[in-house]
């Protein structure tokens, strides 16, 4: 749940407001992929209900890694505009927040403190990712996943660790009426 946090935690109301007025929740059934390996994406998701599988080619699309509420998927092709490395599948009947790229990239350009608190939160679940991906090639019995670990949460985020939580309890159980077709 760790990447929502991040990102929820680094911007502010008004910010999380335009959030709220461009994203769209949206259904994703169970087997359906939501990104594709080498297609590019047009949005960043943020995982509300459900959980999705990850797959790569280079590991003869078998399953990698599972994804479930409260995080991000399409960051690091949002970051270097690059198809997808990876295909993301429901894996049940889910529910995601679809933020459009060309909408995001905007708001980016026009809005430095946005974009500084943005940036700074991906950065940080990147290097968050890269520490687990490291402390489980070390030692695979160690579970850094664990998404109610919050004392191993970047202190960065522990001051607006419950902020944070609010909004993506809000995100998960409203806006029923912003949910696309």
């Amino acid at each position: 749940m760790r990447k929502a946090l991040y990102l929820l935690a680094a911007i502010n109301d008004r910010d999380f407001e335009w959030l709220l007025k461009i994203g769209r929740r949206t259904p994703v059934s169970a087997g359906e992929a939501l990104i594709t390996e080498g297609h590019r994406i047009e949005a960043l998701y943020v995982v509300l209900q459900g959980t999705f599988a990850i797959f790569t080619q280079a590991t003869g699309d078998q399953e990698i890694a599972h994804i479930s509420t409260g995080e991000v998927l399409g960051e690091i092709s949002f970051v270097d505009a690059r198809p997808p490395s990876a295909t993301v599948k429901a894996v049940e009947d889910s529910m995601v927040w679809v933020i459009p790229r060309t909408m995001l990239v905007h708001k980016l350009a026009q809005d430095p403190i946005f974009a500084s608190h943005f940036y700074q939160a991906i950065a940080t679940f990147l290097s968050e990712r890269l520490r687990s991906t490291v402390a489980r090639l070390g030692q695979p019995d160690v579970d850094p996943d664990n998404p109610d670990a919050d004392d191993d949460l970047n202190p960065q985020l522990l001051d607006k660790l419950d902020l944070a939580k609010m909004r993506l309890e809000w995100l998960c159980s409203h806006s029923i009426s912003n949910v696309a077709p």
